[in-house]
């Protein structure tokens, strides 16, 4: 008898499970999706499918992978980011980069699928695959790893994000004792290298990181102490304007897209756009430069702030 209510309860808990649940998107469409998601697709790598596997979420396909599960992209973010262990996780492709494929997706079965609210357009022919919840990422509306921890709240992982973001919180103490000067009176700015320098502006876990530390971001030419928070990840500064840029703290990366992407490299790349930039910049010249692996920075994920911290931790101890 004993053994039958078990049973029993058992497969009303698995029936309870099962029963979608209606939640509202960033977008503002009423979406059933599953209590417990058991295949999720996302379509934007840095943006979803990160945040996602940080909390536990069981991804099997997302954009920018092949068939095989080998990135496409300049770099595998997973495996940058989360560790060579992301490897072993046979995350599948959905198509070649511009063009999602709607037969690979149905064959990875997903129960959802996350995308971002530039994909509204998509949703309504995604939605005869599966559920679609869409998430917002511009920056603007959404900074640092704020996106995860929404997501979190969405799929009841809010425990798993929290006891991540406590490590991370300590992680930032230790750190901050070690910096010098007083971070809390201090400025910073963030600049990515593309073919042109630009502004990093508050979508990663880089910025969240840096704040974190108690640093305020800085004004600067053409923007004034909000600028850089429009709906990209960063915006154009001219090379007059670079020349000028006098915060406490400046943090430099190069495009996650180029094949190197450590000190040497930045460096490099900045002699072809400003040539002599070390000689004139203030920063420079005082030693108050913080070079960054843009490719392990920049996600808004509690990983790429711990990876901004590393960077941080190195700076101050040279």
């Amino acid at each position: 008898m004993r053994a039958l209510v078990l049973l029993l309860s058992l497969l009303a808990a698995g029936a309870a499970a099962a029963q979608p649940r209606t939640v509202t998107d960033d977008t503002g469409r009423e979406v059933a999706i599953p209590s417990v998601p058991e295949r999720i697709v996302a379509l934007h790598e840095p943006l979803l499918t990160l945040p996602l596997l940080e909390i536990g979420m069981p991804v099997v396909g997302s954009y920018g992978r092949s068939d095989d599960g080998e990135s496409l992209l300049a770099l595998d973010f997973i495996e940058t980011v989360l560790g060579d262990d992301a490897r072993k996780l046979g995350i599948g492709g959905i198509g070649p980069l511009g063009n999602i494929d709607l037969e690979r997706i149905r064959a990875l079965k997903p129960d959802l699928i996350v995308g971002t609210e530039h994909d509204r357009e998509k949703a309504e022919l995604l939605s005869a695959i599966a559920p679609v919840y869409l998430q917002n990422s511009r920056s603007g509306v959404v900074s640092g790893f704020e996106a995860e921890a929404a997501l979190a709240d969405v799929f009841d992982r809010r425990s798993a994000f929290e006891a991540k973001k406590a490590n991370y919180l300590d992680r930032v103490v230790q750190v901050k004792d070690d910096l010098p000067g007083a971070p809390d009176e201090e400025t910073y700015l963030a600049i990515i290298i593309y073919d042109q320098i630009n502004v990093v502006s508050a979508m990663s876990g880089a910025i969240q990181a840096i704040e974190d530390l108690g640093y305020s971001r800085a004004e600067w030419q053409g923007g004034g102490k909000a600028a850089g928070y429009g709906s990209g990840f960063a915006v154009p500064l001219s090379s007059e304007a670079f020349g000028r840029l006098d915060p406490d703290v400046l943090v430099v990366m190069n495009s996650y897209s180029s094949g190197e992407r450590d000190e040497a490299a930045i460096r490099e790349r900045l002699d072809l756009i400003v040539p002599g930039w070390d000689r004139f910049l203030k920063p420079a010249r005082e030693d108050r430069i913080v070079f960054l692996d843009s490719g392990k920075a920049a996600t808004p994920t509690i990983a790429s702030a711990q990876h901004t911290l590393d960077a941080f931790e190195a700076w101050a101890r040279d």
